[in-house]
């Protein structure tokens, strides 16, 4: 059996972009449940998503225990032994209080990344595999969230920066790397969250990233 930990924020807890009980979708709607569909059996795939979650920054806003570093040792520690780390985050590093260019945000990927590698809680105590999944564009409209103009003001021009930046951080780290712009886009509805058919296509998408892989 082996195990991959999805880490990410709203998009891989299921932030649903139609109207349900708790905004949310069903587990099987969600990235990781399609991956965990995918991959079948001899697989366990863990979903730690958490709205609002950043790479490296604490919220002055919205809570400092969404620095997504603060969180991923113990996350790893708790799940262990892990054969695959899959990250997918940067969106809300976007957001215009945080005042981070593209190049930042790709090195705080590097610092998961970095985290990852030493954190014993692959097999064997070894460092798990990585694979850094770069989220797609947000908008430049944001459709139901009007507050979300001033909040990510300047972020539709940024995050069009972050897969070329992602992508040289995963080779330095020698990680796998998947630019989920390629597969999906972001969401009329508001601008940032995954449609069902997009949290579908990424799920498969990242499946067959995994599958390239040589285990």
């Amino acid at each position: 059996m082996k195990t991959i930990l999805c880490y990410g924020d709203s998009n891989t807890w299921g932030s649903a972009t139609r109207p349900g009980d708790n905004q949310r979708y069903e587990p099987h709607e969600r990235w990781p449940g399609v991956l965990q569909a995918r991959l079948g059996d001899g697989w366990t795939v863990i979903a730690e998503g958490l709205p609002g979650r950043t790479t490296v920054h604490p919220d002055p806003v919205e809570g400092p225990w969404l620095d997504g570093s603060a969180y991923l040792l113990p996350c790893l520690k708790s799940h262990k032994p892990i054969d695959l780390v899959a990250i997918m985050l940067g969106t809300n590093d976007l957001k215009q209080r945080f005042a981070v260019p593209a190049l930042d945000i790709a090195k705080g990927i590097g610092r998961l990344l970095q985290i990852v590698k030493a954190s014993e809680s692959g097999p064997n105590a070894g460092a798990p595999r990585m694979l850094v999944i770069c989220p797609p564009p947000v908008l430049e409209k944001f459709g139901t969230r009007p507050e979300f103009v001033e909040m990510f003001a300047g972020g539709h021009e940024k995050s069009q920066k972050l897969a070329p930046a992602y992508r040289a951080i995963a080779d330095e780290h020698g990680a796998a790397f998947l630019d989920a712009g390629d597969v999906i886009k972001s969401s009329a509805f508001d601008g940032i969250h995954l449609d069902k058919d997009a949290q579908e296509a990424l799920g498969s998408a990242v499946a067959e990233a995994v599958k390239q892989l040589r285990w």
